[in-house]
């Protein structure tokens, strides 16, 4: 019988799309009021996914990738997703935007080796995790750069969002040499 091995934490983080930038900025608050401070911010960049959110968010969308400063344990990845669906509404309910959405957020963790996202939308290449919830990898870490799939989101295969990736996996990595926390293949 396989003896369980050591699950090597990973960074957490989220996606914040509005197209109003006090939406963005609540989010950030309320992420770093619930998992704590930030490690990493992107750059804010244009967010248009096809015109796919256009009718519950409205034009003109912007993303923010946010990473937590601390470490985290990915068997979370469904909870996390549960919270940020739950701080949604909450939002919704205390703004006074016209569009029912105006806030999405999409959480997720970096690896060494990969870029997960949760999601409530079942496709072929995504696992169900708990609770309408569902992962995917989005980004691989090979060769020495970020590789993204077929299914990957335009806005995910971008050099910036590569960037942010390099960020958080050298961070992590960091970590692990420091703490001696390396998985033992």
């Amino acid at each position: 019988m396989a003896a369980p091995r050591l699950i090597e934490p990973v960074v957490r983080f989220c996606a914040v799309i509005s197209r109003h930038p006090e939406a963005r900025q609540w989010a950030v608050e309320r992420l770093t009021q619930r998992w704590g401070a930030t490690a990493e911010v992107s750059e804010p960049s244009s967010f248009t996914a096809g015109g796919f959110y256009d009718a519950e968010m409205g034009t003109g969308l912007t993303k923010v990738l946010v990473a937590v400063q601390q470490f985290a344990d990915p068997a979370g990845l469904a909870d996390w997703k549960s919270a940020t669906n739950e701080w949604e509404h909450e939002y919704a309910e205390l703004s006074n935007h016209d569009e029912p959405r105006p806030l999405n957020l999409d959480p997720g963790y970096i690896t060494q080796a990969k870029l997960v996202l949760a999601t409530i939308k079942d496709r072929d290449h995504r696992l169900y995790l708990k609770d309408g919830i569902f992962a995917e990898v989005t980004l691989n870490y090979m060769g020495g750069r970020w590789v993204h799939h077929r299914w990957t989101y335009p806005d995910y295969r971008t050099a910036s969002v590569a960037e942010f990736a390099m960020r958080c996996r050298d961070r992590l990595r960091s970590h692990l040499l420091t703490t001696g926390g390396f998985r033992r293949v």
